[in-house]
């Protein structure tokens, strides 16, 4: 069994279409994590997230965790929390996609009123479903979570908004213990050293992030494991496949070993196309 974990989305609904289709994944035997994010900055959030809608309800075997963005919608609407209206949030295109409108800087002084506006477009089966989301996964291999971990909590005791929001430098350098899967802070950001060789994704010790980042150039990844195939999309239609081989934490070489005294075979090292 594997289970497949897709970073941060943010409205790249073709991006992520391509990406579910290139997956050599089995519905019925595969675990599939979303680290959350679905929603702002890309150029349909309500299509990307009615197609994570149908993709949970096809199957069990799906785990879609909730992001400090779907958490930044939820406060707005349920306490006139302005954080998610700021320019830099990425929130005119969800408003956009929903209500047909512009967040007008008017409209983002004016907060009451695209809270209305909000309201009104957004579907009910939406809010519930980013409600519904939980904060993190566990499973044999690792902890999956949005942003990271509490030096060596489990994320059962783990504050909420640290869950959502950490962006710890001691997490990302030092963290040793089960590996930790996080997305939130784009790997361009993440100290150098935990970069190179990775093929865009960040891996330090055992706190592993796959959010490569959100541009015209950027990939939407998603990590195999314990196998450490990497899939990713781009923009432009281009996909790219690696087997990652070094700096692979020592408990996914574990499960590696056992692998291969089974004869099951990795995927090709490097595999690109358009």
């Amino acid at each position: 069994m594997s289970t497949f974990v897709i970073g941060d989305v943010h409205g790249r609904r073709a991006q992520l279409s391509q990406l579910i289709e290139m997956l050599p994944r089995d519905g019925a035997r595969d675990m599939l994590v979303l680290l959350g994010d679905l929603i702002d900055r890309g150029e349909d959030v309500p299509g990307t997230v009615a197609d994570v809608m149908a993709l949970k309800a096809g199957g069990s075997n799906v785990v879609v965790l909730r992001g400090n963005h779907e958490q930044m919608l939820l406060d707005f609407l349920d306490e006139g929390a302005v954080l998610w209206l700021h320019p830099a949030v990425g929130s005119d295109t969800t408003f956009g996609g929903y209500t047909g409108g512009e967040l007008t800087e008017e409209l983002r002084s004016w907060w009451e009123e695209a809270r209305r506006c909000v309201r009104d477009a957004v579907p009910v089966e939406h809010l519930d479903f980013f409600r519904g989301l939980p904060l993190y996964h566990e499973d044999a291999y690792a902890f999956y979570v949005h942003a990271g971990l509490d030096g060596s909590k489990h994320p059962s005791e783990t504050d909420e908004r640290h869950l959502l929001w950490s962006r710890n430098p001691d997490f990302f350098k030092h963290y040793r213990g089960k590996p930790c899967i996080f997305g939130h802070t784009p790997t361009p950001l993440l100290p150098l050293l935990g970069r190179l060789g990775r093929h865009g994704i960040y891996v330090s010790h055992d706190a592993i992030g796959i959010d490569t980042g959100y541009g015209p150039a950027s990939a939407l990844s998603c990590l195999q494991l314990p196998e450490f195939n990497l899939y990713q999309t781009f923009a432009d239609g281009r996909t790219a496949t690696y087997h990652i081989t070094t700096f692979v934490p020592e408990h996914f070489r574990s499960f590696r070993k056992t692998a291969a005294g089974k004869g099951v075979k990795p995927a090709d090292e490097s595999t690109s196309s358009r």
